[in-house]
C-alpha cells in the first residue's frame, strides 16, 4: 500500500502554486550574467534508438533528456550568450556531461565548447560539478575529482582565489564574490556529501567576501530549499542534509542569492531565518530538457532582476548529419519550434520511465509478499486506467460514470496525457494551477476512479491509516487532527474522499505559504536593501495557529469540492 500512496502522491504533487511576481529591471546595474545548470551532454549514438510506437516521439528516454540534440542545444545557449553584451560571465552549477563519470570523452567535449566561448567572447565561465561529473576512480569511473579540475581548470579553478577540494571561490565584477561549493558525494548516486566542514567553509568565505567589500554568491548543485511540495520526502536525494538549519546558517551569514541545478525545475524559492535574514535559492532547469532555458541576472544594489531565456532552435541539418533515423516529419517537428517539440519530447519520455517503474522489481513487492496480491491489481488498474482513452466509447469518463464520478471534457487523450502535463508544468516554473483548475480536477477524478473502482472492498480504517501515514510522512502530525475535525463535521465524506484529501494536503501546504516569488521572470531586493525587523514581523505572520487556520480552510474547502465530485 505504501508504494501505491507514493505513486499517487508523486503524480497529484507535479504542480506546485506560485504567485506571479513583478519584474522590476534597475537602471544602475552592476553585475549581468547568464547561469545554466544540468547540460547532460551526451556522445550522439550513431542511430536513433525507439522506446515507443510514437513516429514522432517515440526516441524519447526514460530520463526524458534530449541526448542527441545536447551538443547542439548547449551550442545554440552559448551562442546566445555571446551575442548579448550585456552578459559579462556565465555560469553552470553542476551535471556537465551526462555520463561524465565513466565517459571522461564527454567532459572533453563540453570544456571545448566552453574554451572556443571564452576565446572568442572573453565572458569567463564558472563551473562546478554535479552528481554525473565525477565520483572515485574504479571499474566503472574514470573521472575523478581531480581529472574533473583538470579538464575545467580554466572554468574556476585557475581563477580562484581559494580552492578547497572542488570547491572555490572568485571575484565577479566589483561588488560581488562566487561561492563555487561542491555538494557532491562521489561515492553516492544523487544524494549530496554536505558536511560540517562545508557549511562552515561556505560561511568562512562569505565573511571574507564582506571584508573585502564584496556581496557573497553561492552556487551549488543540489537545492539548498524546497523546489516542490514535499520534496523532501519525494526527492530527498535532491535536496541537501538539514536544510533549514544550513539555510539559516547561510542566510545569516549574509548571502542572499544561491543558484543550484539537480532537480531540473526552474524554481524560485525564499526563506527567511529566525533572525530576519532572507536568502533565495534559484533552481534553474536541465539545459537540454523542457523546457531548455537557462537564466539572465542583473544585480544592483538595491534589486536583482531575473529572467528566463529560451533555447529554441537548433542546427537540425548538423543534427541530421550527426545521427542516422531522423525522419523529414521530426525535423519538421523541431523546426517549427524546438520548445514546443522539447515538451511533447518530455512527457512521452515521463509516460515511459513511470510505466516502467509499475513492474514489481521497481515496486518493491514479490509474489511471497501477503499484500503482493493487492498491491499487482492496485497498480495494474491504476495503469489501466491512465492508458484508456479519457473520453468517448470504452472511456475513462465512460467508467466513472458507473461510480457517479462526472470527469469534465477536455483535450487530453487520457491519464497519461494529463500527468505529464502538469510533470512539463513543474519543470518550467511559474505553474498557475489552482485547486479549481480543470488539470487538478481531472487528475483527482481519474485517482478517484481508481479508488472507487478497486478500493470498494477494502474496509474503510485501511484508508485511515493510510492517510495518517501520508501524513506522517510529510512530517505535519498535526494535520492528523485538523483533518479529523473537518472530516467529523463533514457528512457524506467517504474514507477513499479522506485518503484524497491526506494526498493533496503538500499540494495545500505549498498553496498556503507560497512565498510570492516568480520562478522564471521577477526580482528580489538586492544585498544593498535589507529589513531584517520586517522580515522578522512577516514571519510572525505566519505563526503555527495561522497555519493551522490556513490548512483548515483549504481542507475543508477541497472535502467540499470532493463531495460535489464525487
Amino acid at each position: 500500500m505504501k508504494k501505491i500512496i507514493s505513486i499517487i502522491l508523486s503524480i497529484a504533487l507535479l504542480s506546485s502554486v506560485c504567485i506571479v511576481g513583478a519584474q522590476a529591471k534597475s537602471a544602475d546595474v552592476d553585475l549581468s550574467y547568464a547561469v545554466a545548470s544540468d547540460l547532460h551532454y551526451n556522445i550522439p549514438d550513431e542511430e536513433l534508438e525507439w522506446f515507443s510506437e510514437d513516429p514522432i516521439y517515440g526516441y524519447a528516454n526514460r530520463r526524458a533528456a534530449m541526448e542527441n540534440e545536447s551538443g547542439l542545444i548547449i551550442d545554440e545557449m552559448l551562442k546566445q550568450c555571446a551575442e548579448n553584451d550585456d552578459i559579462q560571465f556565465l555560469l553552470i552549477s553542476g551535471d556537465l556531461a551526462d555520463n561524465g563519470k565513466s565517459l571522461i570523452e564527454e567532459h572533453y567535449a563540453v570544456a571545448e565548447k566552453l574554451k572556443n566561448f571564452e576565446e572568442t567572447t572573453g565572458k569567463q565561465v564558472y563551473v562546478i560539478p554535479g552528481n554525473h561529473d565525477y565520483g572515485i576512480p574504479g571499474e566503472y569511473c574514470v573521472t575523478g575529482a581531480e581529472e574533473f579540475k583538470e579538464i575545467y581548470a580554466n572554468f574556476g579553478f585557475d581563477h580562484a582565489l581559494t580552492v578547497d577540494g572542488l570547491s572555490y571561490t572568485a571575484n565577479l565584477g566589483d561588488k560581488y564574490r562566487l561561492i563555487a561549493l561542491d555538494s557532491n558525494d562521489p561515492d553516492k548516486s544523487t544524494e549530496d556529501g554536505m558536511t560540517d566542514h562545508k557549511v562552515q567553509w561556505v560561511m568562512d568565505q562569505a565573511d571574507k567576501a564582506y571584508a573585502d567589500g564584496r556581496y557573497p554568491i553561492l552556487m551549488l548543485h543540489h537545492n539548498l530549499l524546497d523546489h516542490m511540495p514535499a520534496q523532501r520526502i519525494l526527492s530527498h536525494n535532491f535536496i541537501i542534509r538539514n536544510h533549514t538549519a544550513t539555510a539559516n546558517k547561510w542566510a545569516d551569514a549574509g548571502i542572499k542569492l544561491v543558484f543550484s541545478g539537480h532537480e531540473h525545475c526552474s524554481d524560485a524559492t525564499t526563506h527567511t531565518s529566525p533572525s530576519g535574514n532572507t536568502i533565495s535559492d534559484f533552481a534553474t532547469t536541465s539545459l537540454t530538457m523542457y523546457p531548455l532555458q537557462y537564466r539572465y541576472m542583473e544585480m544592483s544594489e538595491d534589486t536583482i532582476t531575473y529572467e528566463a531565456k529560451t533555447v529554441d532552435s537548433i542546427d537540425t541539418d548538423a543534427l541530421v548529419e550527426m545521427v542516422d533515423g531522423y525522419s523529414d516529419e521530426q525535423i519538421a517537428e523541431m523546426n517549427k519550434g524546438l520548445n514546443a517539440f522539447a515538451k511533447q519530447y518530455l512527457k512521452n519520455g515521463v509516460e515511459y520511465r513511470l510505466e516502467r517503474g509499475f513492474n514489481d522489481e521497481q515496486l518493491g513487492i514479490k509474489p511471497s509478499d501477503v499484500y503482493y496480491t493487492l498491491v499487482r491489481d492496485v497498480v495494474d488498474t491504476f495503469s489501466n486506467v491512465l492508458n484508456m482513452p479519457l473520453y468517448g466509447e470504452g472511456s475513462a469518463q465512460e467508467l466513472a460514470r458507473e461510480y457517479n464520478i462526472e470527469i469534465p471534457d477536455s483535450d487530453y487523450k487520457d491519464g497519461w496525457d494529463v500527468a505529464t502535463e502538469l510533470v512539463a508544468a513543474h519543470y518550467a516554473g511559474s505553474e498557475d494551477y489552482p485547486l479549481y483548475e480543470k488539470d487538478i480536477k481531472i487528475l483527482f477524478l481519474v485517482m478517484s476512479l481508481v479508488i472507487k473502482s478497486e478500493f470498494d472492498y477494502i474496509d474503510d480504517q485501511v484508508f485511515y491509516q493510510a492517510a495518517a501515514a501520508v501524513i506522517a510522512a510529510q512530517g505535519i502530525d498535526s494535520m492528523t487532527t485538523i483533518i479529523d475535525m473537518i472530516t467529523a463535521e463533514e457528512e457524506g465524506v467517504t474514507a477513499g474522499e479522506y485518503l484524497l484529501v491526506a494526498i493533496a494536503s503538500p499540494l495545500l501546504d505549498s498553496f498556503a505559504n507560497d512565498d510570492g516569488v516568480d520562478d522564471n521572470n521577477g526580482a528580489i531586493d538586492g544585498y544593498g536593501k535589507t529589513d531584517t525587523g520586517a522580515n522578522i514581523g512577516a514571519n510572525l505572520g505566519s505563526t503555527a495557529l495561522d497555519l493551522a487556520n490556513k490548512f483548515y480552510t483549504f481542507l475543508r474547502y477541497l472535502v467540499k469540492i470532493l463531495n460535489l465530485w464525487l
